[in-house]
């Protein structure tokens, strides 16, 4: 279907600049909106992946093209936003594809297949393709699974491969895009948002957030050491002028937080990781 070529933008390059745009943006709302059948598929997902990871597993990110460049973006904001650092990147191409085009790099099914082997059986493969059939895409998932890794698959076409081979398959209906095939339109858009959707929910589980804080952000720029400062305040009841000295030798609000309240640096952060910023804390009566 994101092949397809829609009649009703067949004439495209012939409307007014207004029309053009408010087909866009129509087309980026009903992507958008693709999203809501495919959330019990997120969350099922989200779930058992959050179980592999709390074992020490990796979150591996695979795609080509526009998939991958998406998928890289998604996973590289983990670190500063939830201080979240097993991540790894397969992308057809490798880095040079981040910023051109490799010819031909997404049509490798055996170096895919190399690359999905490197997985292990705690490591989460999050495969994106919006054809479903990116052969580079399709061997690294046929590799993880091979290794025992939990793969889970985003693409945008009914019955696709990669869907079918994947043990958590999340379809993004999005159709034909307004110019035909190109899929950084409505399935990019898509896309990013499942990704976006998926990975939170997974630093949720993890226990990577308190409230609705960023309780294990990098605190390394002035804005985030005052917000930083304000949540290690109030999880440990120091004064902002501790809060922000414990946190230019700390910069994760809760690893300061547990330091303020008495904890050695190694202790409190291995608590993290096991507990969850909530249950590190009530281990400590907070």
């Amino acid at each position: 279907m994101t092949e397809d070529v829609a009649r009703r933008y067949q004439d495209l390059d012939l409307w007014p600049p207004e029309e053009v745009l408010m087909a866009l943006l129509e087309a980026q709302l009903r992507a958008v909106a693709a999203l809501w059948p495919a959330l019990p598929a997120l969350k099922k997902a989200a779930v058992e992946a959050a179980a592999r990871m709390r074992q020490g597993g990796y979150l591996v990110y695979a795609g080509a093209g526009t998939s991958g460049r998406l998928a890289v973006l998604d996973g590289v904001e983990l670190w500063p936003t939830f201080g979240f650092s097993r991540v790894r990147y397969l992308l057809a191409g490798g880095e040079k594809a981040l910023l051109e085009a490799v010819e031909g790099a997404e049509d490798d099914l055996e170096g895919g297949l190399a690359l999905g082997r490197s997985l292990g059986e705690r490591d989460v493969l999050l495969a994106v393709a919006a054809s479903g059939r990116t052969p580079f895409t399709l061997g690294v998932l046929r590799g993880a699974k091979a290794r025992g890794a939990l793969t889970v698959a985003l693409a945008n076409n009914p019955g696709a491969p990669l869907l079918a081979e994947a043990h958590h398959p999340v379809l993004l209906l999005t159709g034909p895009e307004p110019i035909a095939g190109s899929t950084r339109l409505g399935a990019g858009t898509a896309q990013k948002v499942a990704l976006n959707l998926f990975s939170t929910l997974v630093m949720v589980l993890l226990g990577r957030v308190y409230g609705n804080r960023m309780a294990r952000m990098r605190a390394q720029n002035a804005k985030l050491r005052a917000r930083g400062a304000a949540l290690v305040q109030e999880l440990s009841g120091v004064s902002q002028e501790e809060a922000l000295a414990l946190l230019e030798v700390y910069p994760e609000p809760a690893l300061a937080a547990l330091v303020a309240l008495g904890l050695e640096p190694g202790e409190a952060l291995a608590l993290l990781e096991a507990k969850g910023v909530r249950g590190a804390l009530a281990e400590v009566g907070r």
